[in-house]
């Protein structure tokens, strides 16, 4: 289809469900890399955080009331943000012994079984810490440490992995059946 704009022509095609995926995949492929990124930099961070509260407590004698808080913040939003990235590469830990016993043809419905379940599960998680983090901004859920910190910050760390890993599982169980589908 070509629109004319002035003196400028722009030719446009209908985006198809393929070419969005492959937009999505890429994105997300972009998204995972930054995500690793900034999750090392929280480690590195809650490792420092923690550092000095061992430092100041016991050798310089100053208390701290925030490192923890801290330190978990960074942890949880590093190991929830990074569950993507792990996931596209399949790092996550998983029995072998199984997958060595079935022929390459099982072995690919057990794993899009696994993809198919476990996509469900990060879906009903990612819908709840939605809600998780809905209630905690509107209702100003703080918490219960002398610090207070406001509980939105961790659970938009998780919310946002959450989707970011849903998002994943979805793409690794739709590319099984689009490949199966350009064979017809």
């Amino acid at each position: 289809m070509v629109h004319g704009l002035g003196e400028i022509e722009i030719e446009t095609a209908p985006v198809s469900i393929p070419d969005a995926g492959g937009v999505l995949a890429r994105a997300l492929a972009l998204v995972n890399r930054l995500v690793v990124i900034v999750s090392a930099v929280a480690l590195v961070a809650a490792a420092v955080v923690l550092t000095y509260s061992v430092v100041g407590r016991y050798f310089l004698h100053i208390p701290n009331e925030w490192q923890d808080e801290v330190s978990v913040f960074l942890i949880v939003g590093a190991v929830f943000m990074s569950g993507a990235a792990v996931q596209a590469r399949r790092g996550h830990i998983g029995i072998e012994a199984v997958a060595v016993l079935l022929s390459p043809r099982a072995n690919r419905i057990r794993q899009f079984c696994v993809d198919v379940a476990s996509l469900l599960f990060c879906g009903f998680f990612a819908w709840k810490s939605w809600i998780l983090l809905e209630e905690a901004l509107t209702e100003g859920f703080h918490s219960g440490s002398t610090w207070g910190p406001p509980l939105w910050i961790p659970y938009s760390l998780m919310t946002a992995g959450m989707v970011l890993l849903s998002l994943q599982l979805l793409l690794q169980v739709i590319a099984p059946l689009h490949k199966r589908r350009s064979w017809i």
